[in-house]
């Protein structure tokens, strides 16, 4: 392995071992809790444009295996870890670490502090950083840092180009992909939905002739205000037709609605974040992956009500529309990787819906 170095834009330069591809990268530098579940990390196109960092220290010893992809194509910059394994031992695996991160061109560097680099995250918030080669002078890398513009194009990236159906016999589902984890689509399809993928931007005329059951707004990348189309398609369907926001579908929704959004210092990232489910009184363990989150003080005067909060920070995890047939989570209830503790929530997706046809259906014949 080569020495490689990881600059960050406030000048703190690491020392360690180049694995993956040999490609120069830059990205917004976070960090993922999970003990496990890299692989599903790695290809969450929500991580588009970053690069990721893993708080366990030793990552790779399950290697990587056919079954546990978010996507066929990963958007993620760069990977930092503590000790890669370069000898994997599980009976799934078809191959290490080190050798996917090269097919797919992505660039790693292991034999670093990596809780020196969480306790800067931590305190100074994400910044961006640059994965090199060691003989390039901190100065020179900083500068071509700073000469980069900010990326704002990250759902364009990671959207489906054009709309394709996996089909079900149940309700139709309109899924609106901003950077779509497949988990998602994996539980629509095990409770038997006709699923139409659509892009990000496909207008509420052309979803309101594919006449759907519900609407599901997807996870992806960036600041949710990049995608006005979205907020506006949001918008019209809203009361219309049921809909189920996930991540970033559900910071849309608040927007939407006339809620505001805000960056967080260094977001949630990794698969034991507590929420408390007030509505409920109870508490799950969630997996999370967001750099954004909605301001709970706009929430007031927009017909969304707080149903669910993140107990280490108090931020808002869950919203529910009081007239529309409309909810929201922060977290990611697929799970993929994580706990399955709010997988129901695809279910009460499903009953909003048949709800939804019964007061349509009784309306009409009024």
């Amino acid at each position: 392995m080569s020495k490689r170095q990881l600059v960050l834009e406030d000048g703190t330069v690491f020392i360690g071992e180049g694995f993956g591809s040999e490609r120069t990268t830059v990205g917004e530098v976070v960090f993922n809790t999970g003990m496990t579940g890299y692989q599903e990390i790695i290809s969450d196109p929500s991580y588009c444009g970053q690069i990721v960092m893993m708080t366990y220290p030793l990552v790779g010893n399950y290697g990587i295996n056919r079954d546990d992809f978010e996507t066929v194509t990963p958007f993620i910059h760069g990977f930092i870890v503590k000790e890669v394994c370069d000898f994997p031992s599980n009976f799934r695996k078809d191959e290490t670490l080190d050798s996917y991160l090269k097919v797919n061109n992505i660039p790693g560097i292991s034999g670093i502090d990596t809780r020196k680099l969480t306790k800067i995250i931590r305190k100074h918030g994400t910044m961006k950083g640059m994965i090199t080669s060691a003989d390039e002078s901190s100065e020179s890398v900083i500068e071509r840092m700073n000469s980069l513009p900010a990326k704002t194009d990250q759902v364009k990236q990671t959207s489906t180009i054009k709309p394709y159906v996996v089909p079900g016999r149940s309700k139709r589902v309109v899924l609106v992909d901003f950077g779509m984890k497949h988990g998602i689509l994996r539980e629509l399809t095990k409770r038997e939905c006709h699923v139409t993928v659509v892009p990000y931007n496909y207008g509420a005329d052309n979803i309101f002739r594919l006449k759907p059951d519900g609407i599901m707004l997807t996870n992806g990348p960036g600041d949710p205000k990049d995608v006005p189309e979205a907020i506006e398609m949001i918008q019209q369907v809203l009361g219309k037709i049921p809909v189920f926001g996930i991540c970033l579908g559900h910071q849309l929704l608040a927007l939407a609605c006339g809620a505001d959004t805000e960056k967080m210092k260094f977001g949630h990232r990794g698969s034991n974040h507590p929420v408390k489910d007030i509505m409920r009184s109870k508490t799950y363990i969630t997996s999370q992956n967001h750099s954004y989150a909605v301001r709970e003080s706009s929430l007031p005067n927009t017909g969304l009500e707080l149903t669910q909060v993140a107990l280490n920070d108090n931020t808002v995890e869950g919203v529910k529309h009081t007239v529309h047939p409309a909810f929201s989570v922060q977290y990611h209830p697929e799970s993929s990787p994580g706990p399955e503790d709010t997988n129901h929530l695809f279910d009460e997706f499903i009953q909003m819906i048949n709800l939804n046809q019964i007061k349509t259906e009784e309306e009409y014949h009024a």
